[in-house]
């Protein structure tokens, strides 16, 4: 959310970016709603100091014994007691009508951001590693999976219908080893681990930017205020919700948990394996911090690089991508999405993701620090994919098979694999 006074005075800049990210809001009637809650309020205050100020003048008749004048004023006490309940039952409507448009305002976009329409306007920044080349015909990891027993995809689908799968033997093993590489990674440089609530209410989903936009990607408890989490960002941020934190040193935290995304208007896309799924586990960093721009950016760039090191550590060749204003979400001020190199594809695919959201979280969700001279201020907020399985499996697998058939485990994996090197089919 942005600060109301600061849109009235950047309204076309707004419009610019809502347009650019495909926002159907309109900010000039934002500020025209804004316009009349601000009259009626003014009008309601007004009410009621008029009857306070009769009210007092009745106590004063009555004292008098000027019974005539009593019985006039608290005629006009009436009147006005009238005209103030029509007035606020309409400033309630105006305020509803006013907040409904402020939760679609977008955020605001970094200057480097890319102008696009589609991710594919997004605009490669850096890349680590060259494609793999094999001199055979390699796999994809659905062929791998099931030479190794590991994936399971027609008994997922059985069970539970399409973008399902099962993980068996050596693929759980795998999903585990890459997810608790990551959560050490992340200790290491000093992120605190939480277990996470995986259902939330509603008003969490709207503090963290993901309502009302998008609500059709995200299931719903039935007969309940809950909703399965996309990620656990929403329960990381709403950690904090409505208080005053310590920001003098960023707070760092993790969690690793299960996400559920519905999908919807991905039909016939990426429908084959696992790159597209309804359940999926992910290592999620997110950082809380001071209002400074140059900070948050220094921040955005270490959880990128936080990312970076698990994708060196797996030996897997990348590159990082600016994402562009129209493959942007509404809370992003500035993202960089890492896609990995998957042979099967012959192709990137995005794995990972880093946001930098300025206050637009923290001002909904009201997360607040004290400056150096006392002065409450909103924090910064940012988030970053460090893992997420089962997608990194297409790379993890493809990149590593070998002809026949075997898969190398990469060095640091095989702690958390009892030391095996290699799986063999």
């Amino acid at each position: 959310m942005l600060d109301i006074k600061w849109i009235r005075q950047n309204q076309d800049l707004v419009q610019a970016v809502a347009d650019q990210k495909g926002i159907p809001v309109s900010i000039s009637q934002l500020v025209e709603w804004d316009d009349k809650r601000r009259m009626l309020l003014q009008e309601v205050e007004q009410l009621r100091q008029d009857r306070n100020r009769i009210t007092q003048e009745i106590n004063a008749l009555i004292q008098k014994n000027d019974l005539e004048k009593v019985e006039e004023k608290k005629q006009r006490v009436k009147e006005i007691n009238s005209r103030l309940s029509t007035t606020e039952n309409e400033h309630k409507e105006v305020e509803r009508q006013y907040k409904n448009l402020m939760m679609y305002v977008p955020n605001v976009v970094s200057p480097d951001t890319p102008k696009g329409l589609s991710d594919k306007d997004n605009v490669e920044v850096k890349r680590v590693g060259e494609p793999t080349s094999f001199n055979f015909e390699p796999k994809d990891h659905v062929t791998l999976g099931e030479l190794h027993k590991m994936i399971d995809i027609p008994r997922g689908v059985k069970t539970a219908g399409s973008r399902n799968y099962y993980l068996t033997g050596a693929g759980v093993s795998l999903h585990r080893a890459v997810q608790q590489l990551a959560l050490d990674l992340l200790v290491e440089k000093g992120f605190t681990l939480l277990e996470v609530p995986l259902m939330v209410r509603t008003e969490a989903l709207f503090n963290t930017g993901y309502f009302p936009l998008g609500q059709d990607q995200t299931y719903k408890v039935a007969e309940d205020d809950k909703w399965l989490v996309g990620t656990s960002e929403v329960p990381l941020v709403s950690y904090y919700d409505n208080e005053i934190v310590d920001v003098m040193e960023p707070i760092k935290l993790a969690a690793v948990s299960l996400c559920f995304r519905n999908e919807v208007g991905s039909a016939g896309k990426d429908v084959h394996g696992l790159y597209r799924v309804h359940q999926f586990s992910k290592v999620e960093q997110v950082i809380v911090c001071e209002d400074s721009l140059e900070k948050s950016e220094q921040l955005f760039q270490e959880i990128t690089g936080n990312a970076e090191e698990i994708l060196k550590l797996l030996e897997l060749p990348y590159r990082i991508m600016a994402v562009c204003t129209g493959d942007m979400s509404q809370k992003t001020y500035k993202q960089f999405d890492i896609e990995t190199w998957m042979p099967s594809r012959q192709t990137y695919g995005e794995t990972h993701s880093s946001s930098n959201l300025l206050d637009f979280q923290a001002r909904r969700s009201n997360i607040r620090y004290r400056d150096i001279n006392g002065k409450v201020r909103f924090c910064y907020t940012l988030n970053n994919t460090a893992v997420a399985s089962p997608r990194i499996l297409i790379p993890l697998l493809e990149n590593h098979q070998e002809e026949d058939g075997s898969i190398r485990i990469p060095q640091p994996l095989r702690k958390y694999m009892n030391g095996i090197e290699r799986l063999q089919p």
